[in-house]
């Protein structure tokens, strides 16, 4: 939604807040500090709502669940339900993901941040000075800015890469036509959900990664299930590969494979947006890969300027850029010196399965010396057995004093179950508060409720522990025993 146009005698020449970049971390900074009565001005120069609303999480989102409703349409009769040849109309599938787009933007519109208060001036916003940014040429003197202008997808340099129509996470959304060959670059999260969605709907799907599994991020665990489901979806899953050398049809790698496409989605991370907002100018300092550098409170090189979300190399996650604005504006605006907390921030995998990790990663967890694991295999959740979804499992990373510092969880609805998890590592729960905790039966959530018990069942079990109880059970039995007699 473009941002609306600005009259000539509305030109604000001068602002209490500058926010540049109108994605989520900066409609939520601009909207926190409008809130405390000052004049705030957000400069966009195309489209309010950012990646997130138009090119990332929704539109994914929506083709993801697209494309689940043929995945389940086709395995229903696993069930006794049989619903006939599956059929996929792609424009229509597209037609329900802008409808989605459509649905939510009004929230991140113009017309909504001017409703909270915010002036929103459409333009490139270049900084000229430490106190001064222009829009296509026109000043805007701050007190204090706040730069949140995201990042965008990174293009690998590979031979022939520019002579093909490639795909991106920001371009994707445009296709008309359901690819019959798609190639997809890049085995992270981006890459994994496009593949499999793809896939599912009937594309011919090709997978490649460089590292020795898909999500290397996360578990080995975790990589194998799902690159075996990806498998049982259809695509070829192909890692410890590079992509060299790309003509008008055909793809080669490092190790002399050929694989043929229609099309080429490059997933291969991304690169923050800092290049052409004259930083050097302001004084604030970029590192050697583009972010921005940041203290913990977000504060710039520049005590003027903070910046938030995907610019500053922290995890580049939609949830992680809302918190940022919010503080990055309540410092700005209030001189509170609230930190970054880092502390269980959760990351999402959108497969199927989904893969929710927060706090310490299993992978880290293995490699610090007091910290031990506590899997429950979700071939023991009554509800996985009655959805035949049992492939799953919880982790639970604990520390010496039983406390919940990590988790993962793999399986239905995991992005769901994560967010006690996340409660549990922030406010640094032992596994005795989450046992403690009525969770509703039959759940997801009895996978990490479940682990939590089974280890306060084990602390129980130990010989002291076990001999103290025994004794006071006995104790307490003789008491009875008088008490009945007398």
């Amino acid at each position: 939604m473009k941002a609306r146009e600005v009259g000539s005698g509305e030109w604000p020449e001068k602002a209490d807040l500058v926010v540049v970049g109108g994605g989520t971390a900066g409609i939520v900074a601009a909207k926190t500090a409008a809130g405390f009565g000052i004049r705030v001005v957000l400069i966009e120069r195309e489209r309010t709502g950012g990646d997130c609303l138009w090119t990332g999480c929704v539109p994914s989102k929506a083709l993801i669940a697209a494309a689940s409703a043929a995945a389940t349409a086709r395995s229903a009769h696993h069930f006794g339900v049989d619903v006939g040849e599956t059929r996929i109309d792609f424009p229509r599938v597209m037609a329900h993901v802008h409808r989605s787009i459509e649905r939510i933007a009004p929230v991140d519109s113009p017309e909504a941040l001017t409703a909270a208060g915010v002036t929103v001036v459409p333009g490139n916003a270049v900084f000229t000075s430490a106190d001064t940014v222009t829009v296509d040429g026109r000043p805007v003197h701050f007190l204090q800015a706040i730069i949140a202008t995201g990042a965008r997808p990174t293009v690998p340099p590979i031979t022939g890469l520019d002579s093909v129509a490639y795909l991106t996470s920001d371009t994707l959304w445009n296709l008309t036509s359901l690819p019959q060959r798609l190639l997809v670059i890049g085995a992270g999260n981006i890459g994994c959900e496009m593949a499999q969605a793809f896939a599912r709907l009937g594309s011919d799907v090709t997978l490649v990664g460089r590292a020795e599994t898909v999500l290397p991020k996360e578990d080995e665990s975790a990589s194998s299930l799902l690159a075996n489901t990806l498998g049982e979806d259809g695509v070829t899953v192909v890692t410890s590969a590079e992509i060299v050398d790309i003509d008008a049809r055909c793809a080669r790698t490092d190790s002399g494979c050929t694989i043929e496409f229609d099309r080429v989605l490059v997933a291969t991370g991304r690169t923050p947006r800092t290049e052409s907002l004259g930083l050097a100018a302001a004084g604030v300092s970029v590192d050697g890969r583009g972010y921005v550098v940041v203290d913990d409170h977000l504060t710039t090189t520049n005590p003027r300027i903070w910046a938030a979300g995907d610019l500053t190399g922290h995890p580049q996650f939609t949830h992680t850029a809302g918190m940022h604005g919010s503080l990055a504006a309540s410092n700005a605006v209030l001189g509170l010196p609230r930190m970054i907390d880092k502390t269980g921030t959760p990351r999402v995998t959108f497969t199927d399965p989904e893969i929710a990790s927060a706090g310490i990663d299993v992978r880290t967890a293995r490699r610090i010396p007091g910290l031990r694991l506590q899997t429950l295999e979700h071939a023991e959740i009554d509800r996985a057995i009655t959805e035949g979804r049992t492939g799953g499992f919880t982790t639970l990373v604990l520390d010496g004093k039983h406390r919940i510092v990590g988790a993962s969880v793999v399986g239905p609805r995991a992005g769901e179950t994560i967010g006690e998890l996340v409660l549990a590592v922030k406010h640094g729960l032992r596994t005795r508060d989450l046992a403690a905790a009525t969770h509703p039966y039959p759940t997801y959530n009895d996978g990490p409720w479940n682990a939590a018990i089974a280890d306060v069942r084990a602390q129980l079990n130990s010989p002291i522990v076990a001999r103290a109880t025994k004794t006071v059970a006995k104790i307490r039995n003789a008491w009875v025993r008088r008490r009945i007699d007398s």
